[in-house]
């Protein structure tokens, strides 16, 4: 019996197999496309209006028709049925059964190939606006929250030691400068995303005089894609989303570690609201701040889907392959952690407050200035070789000792080195070594308040 319950079945005489038909369906998740389908069948029709393929009657048919069914889609009305296997063939049956055999003509001069290929982009468009006004959130409540805090001081770190005192204000702001990249990143990737391969039918092109330039035009591309083969069987702008996604990823998880630490009993540097931690089922004393736990744990799965469908692309032949339909799943998977993890990391950073006398003690242990008193003695003349040796010695010292180095007598400090004079203590404070750092980029505070005045600066123009 031949196969027509398919719009493709002319030329089979067994139904599919049921087996094959759950394999191989993807209207489970690729129904949602159904927005974008309708709009580049609008676009198509306009197309074939325009080339002649139909009557000016029949385009405005099929356009009522499909704006009818869009209006169900939004509504939630909209019945997707697994035996017709995608979105495009879901909504093309749809428009049968509500206009007739006309319906039959929308798909001239077009393939699913160059279909899915279209609609994806026209989807991955519009995340990406959505994820760049998130980036915006979330740098925007970074600087926020650098203004709030600006003036504390709490150690920086190397190898997880203590190094050097920083403000505050400028540990967050390293965080909004990782955060502008990825918005470059992403912004530089719509560049990319704005050719249309609607037109490039199955791979070859088509004999119908359609123009290109206007499906292009009138779906928001900037330009049809140039060559057919290439339009279709292209997911360079899929993977490019997910290695963005994936390093943005990266930086939420490295912020989420440090608040996952500063938290910490240890650290003490912070707290984090009751509304975005949850507690123990056995221990009533404990605070544990889970969102951030999990934007560290969802990072390896963004990683995941970039490697999934890199091994998906790295063996295909030219031009589609239905290997292709496995591209969806772990971009709309993205899609959904990458929005759900900003919109956290903008709450926890809102809301975070941090503790700082700790933060001050914190910056006092550890020999944090230890830097600036082998600067003195370059100051003093000494190579900065020999005054780093000569500073080594004395936290040496004031470890054996069990004292703070701005706690070291004069005369202690004069048995490692004439040069040390009673000045010497003006470079011990943390405040001073924070304000020594005035080179551009640095933590001292009139850089950071400029630095906070470019990054509003960058977000006004961001709008």
């Amino acid at each position: 019996m031949a196969n027509i319950d398919k719009l493709w079945g002319g030329r089979f005489r067994e139904s599919t197999h049921a087996l094959v038909e759950k394999f191989t369906e993807s209207v489970s998740f690729d129904r949602r496309l159904a927005l974008q389908d309708i709009r580049q069948n609008l676009a198509h029709i306009e197309a074939l209006r325009e080339a002649g393929v139909l009557t000016p009657e029949e385009a405005e048919t099929l356009s009522r028709g499909l704006r009818e069914i869009e209006e169900e889609i939004r509504e939630g009305r909209f019945v997707f049925r697994r035996e017709l296997e995608d979105v495009h063939m879901n909504i093309e049956a749809a428009l049968t059964e509500r206009i007739g055999p006309l319906a039959g003509k929308l798909h001239t001069g077009r393939s699913r190939n160059d279909q899915v290929a279209t609609d994806f982009r026209l989807y991955l468009t519009e995340e990406v606006r959505s994820i760049l006004e998130l980036l915006r959130d979330l740098r925007r409540a970074l600087v926020d929250k650098a203004e709030e805090v600006f003036g504390i001081i709490l150690p920086g770190f190397t190898h997880l030691q203590h190094a050097q005192p920083v403000l505050f204000s400028h540990h967050l702001l390293a965080y909004y400068e990782m955060f502008s990249r990825d918005a470059e990143r992403f912004r530089e990737s719509l560049k990319r995303l704005a050719v249309c391969p609607l037109g490039s039918a199955a791979l070859a092109g088509t004999p119908y005089p359609l123009d290109r330039e206007l499906t292009a035009r009138l779906l928001g591309f900037e330009r049809p894609a140039p060559n057919s083969l290439d339009a279709v069987s292209d997911r360079d702008f899929a993977l490019e989303f997910l290695f963005n996604a994936a390093l943005t990823m990266m930086h939420l998880s490295r912020l989420s570690e440090e608040l996952i630490l500063w938290m910490s009993p240890e650290f003490g540097f912070i707290d984090l609201p009751d509304a975005l931690c949850t507690g123990s089922s056995i221990m009533p004393q404990k605070k544990n701040p889970d969102v951030a736990e999990l934007i560290r744990g969802k990072t390896g799965r963004v990683y995941g889907n970039l490697v999934a469908l890199l091994t998906v692309m790295k063996g295909l032949p030219l031009a589609y392959n239905r290997d292709l339909q496995e591209d969806k799943e772990p971009v709309f998977d993205t899609v959904d952690t990458l929005k759900s993890c900003l919109e956290l990391s903008v709450l926890m950073v809102e809301g975070l407050h941090p503790r700082v006398d700790r933060m001050r003690t914190a910056a006092e242990e550890g020999y944090t200035t230890a830097t600036d008193l082998a600067d003195y003695l370059v100051m003093k003349g000494l190579p900065f070789r020999e005054s780093h040796h000569v500073a080594g010695r004395i936290v040496a010292y004031a470890e054996e000792k069990g004292l703070k180095l701005w706690e070291i007598p004069l005369s202690d400090f004069r048995r490692f080195s004439e040069l040390i004079e009673e000045d010497v203590y003006e470079w011990l404070t943390v405040e001073g070594s924070v304000a020594r750092r005035r080179t551009f980029g640095g933590t001292a505070p009139e850089r950071v308040r400029e630095a906070l005045k470019r990054a509003r600066q960058a977000l006004e123009e961001d709008r």
